[in-house]
């Protein structure tokens, strides 16, 4: 067929073309070695918590696993082999022993390998749980390598040349907080206001594992469930963290995390909230990201179909807007000089890219 003698019909092809390379490049999931890609899926866990990381090597990440149950084993394991082409989870990294945290793991295993277990620690029990003994023997009798984590520690993570250097630390755990700077800039860096401090929480929460994962100059963070006075312990008085790139928002955007301090001293350019579709996206929570200027979007697993609907982004950045899951996919994806990153959520024809901030302040 001769299209310059049908312009009409060539610009349709040209226009289809154009819309289907473009449509490639978003919905292209798989990362890893092949392109050499950090990617980043949210899972809807439905208030729960699970997000998956593929690194530029092909290695993966599982920070959490949701409920127990075959609905969150389930749906991770279709985003992890649909969706990013994985055949095994190298690490599970469960930042805290609540059941919407560690509850999907005995199920998941049992779909695919999970190599090893990152924790911190299995405790003896939970005041807060009186049948934590019980709840946790299927993570318990999970046959992965097992390795305890604490303040400073880093994963030995596989580096790929043409790539950035890939990092992911703990910052804090058991709240103890780490205070090494990333680098002499950050010690001139600004302190934390005066804030008013909530009721200790007494609950595992507060003893959540705390990563920054970074690509070359890009920072990523990921608190779990942290409560409000760790937050402000990990930047205060002096923040050695830097600016964030992507904040992972605490505990599901509910009210007793998330204090203005973290957000204002890491600075992130986007928040992500895990959350349900009645849990999460506190009032104080939306008024905070909301209102801390260093944010240009703000994304969402799930919609907020409370009474308080204005607690919502706009439906641009919200992967699942109906009361029953779609399992819309939303992903984050860096290049891999870790200067650039874009956010998509095909189901939402949207996709944006970012700049990467520098390091220190």
């Amino acid at each position: 067929m001769n299209l310059h003698k049908t312009p009409l019909l060539a610009s349709f092809y040209l226009l289809s073309l154009c819309f289907l390379l473009l449509f490639g490049l978003i919905t292209t999931s798989i990362g890893g070695e092949a392109n050499k890609r950090l990617d980043v899926y949210w899972v809807d866990v439905e208030g729960g918590g699970a997000t998956l990381m593929v690194t530029p090597s092909g290695e993966s990440l599982l920070f959490d696993s949701g409920n127990p149950g075959a609905r969150d084993a389930g749906r991770i394991h279709r985003m992890a082999t649909e969706v990013a082409g994985l055949k095994q989870i190298d690490y599970l990294l469960t930042s805290h022993f609540h059941i919407d945290h560690y509850g999907g793991a005995a199920e998941l295993a049992q779909m695919m390998p999970i190599m090893h277990i990152a924790d911190k620690g299995l405790p003896e029990k939970l005041d807060e749980d009186r049948t934590f003994h019980l709840k946790i023997k299927g993570y318990k009798a999970i046959k992965s390598k097992r390795i305890t984590i604490k303040t400073g520690d880093e994963l030995d993570l596989e580096q790929v040349p043409g790539a950035s250097r890939l990092t992911i630390r703990c910052i804090a755990a058991d709240q103890i907080v780490d205070r090494k700077p990333i680098s002499p800039v950050v010690l001139n860096g600004p302190s934390a206001p005066d804030f008013i401090p909530q009721k200790n929480d007494p609950t595992d929460n507060a003893n959540s594992i705390n990563w920054i994962v970074r690509l070359g100059d890009f920072a990523f963070y990921h608190g779990g469930d942290t409560s409000w006075n760790v937050e402000a312990q990990i930047v205060s008085p002096i923040n050695p963290h830097g600016q964030m790139d992507v904040y992972q928002v605490n505990h599901h955007g509910l009210d007793s995390s998330n204090n203005p301090i973290l957000l204002q001293l890491l600075s992130p350019t986007i928040s992500v909230m895990n959350n349900g579709h009645r849990k999460g996206c506190g009032p104080k929570t939306f008024h905070t990201l909301k209102n801390t200027k260093s944010i240009q979007a703000m994304y969402q697993v799930r919609k907020n179909l409370r009474k308080d609907i204005e607690n919502n982004t706009a439906d641009e950045y919200i992967a699942n807007l109906k009361r029953i899951s779609d399992e819309n996919v939303m992903q984050l994806s860096v290049a891999p000089d870790g200067n650039t990153y874009s956010m998509s959520i095909p189901a939402r024809n949207h996709y944006k890219t970012y700049a990467t901030k520098k390091k220190g302040f």
